[in-house]
């Protein structure tokens, strides 16, 4: 369950940082289309140079949140295997380990008759000792 919610944070993560790049990416198109215009060559090459910086940077943070996404789902464990495992080390301390649930009542309808006859007859007995 840790695994999932880690893996949920981490994909929200990405989604934040992908929205940060993407807007200072609109803002750096922005400055391109300024400098195209003034053909200002110095400008041009700046920002070329800050695009290309950003581009990286995405490149760098997404690699490394797909490392994390994939190392925190390839965390999880099956499930015979964890059982397995708690039982060693509960073997290991001498508990007894019970990993089933406990087992309902199997009562019938006629038991339960019964059960009512039984309270009725004490309710009764109680009453009478009450009114001595």
């Amino acid at each position: 369950m840790a695994s999932r919610v880690d893996a949920v944070a981490s994909r929200v993560q990405t989604a934040v940082t992908t929205k940060k790049v993407t807007s200072s990416m609109a803002g750096v198109v922005k400055s391109m289309d300024a400098a195209m215009k003034s053909m200002n060559l110095e400008k041009i090459s700046g920002l070329m140079d800050k695009f290309e910086k950003q581009f990286e940077d995405l490149d760098v943070q997404a690699s490394c949140m797909e490392d994390t996404m994939s190392s925190t789902t390839t965390v999880t464990a099956p499930q015979h295997e964890v059982e397995g495992l708690m039982q060693q080390v509960a073997d290991e301390a001498g508990l007894e380990l019970n990993m089933e649930l406990p087992q309902g009542v199997n009562s019938t309808i006629g038991q339960s008759t019964a059960a009512s006859t039984e309270q009725d007859e004490l309710t009764q007995r109680l009453a009478k000792l009450r009114q001595l």
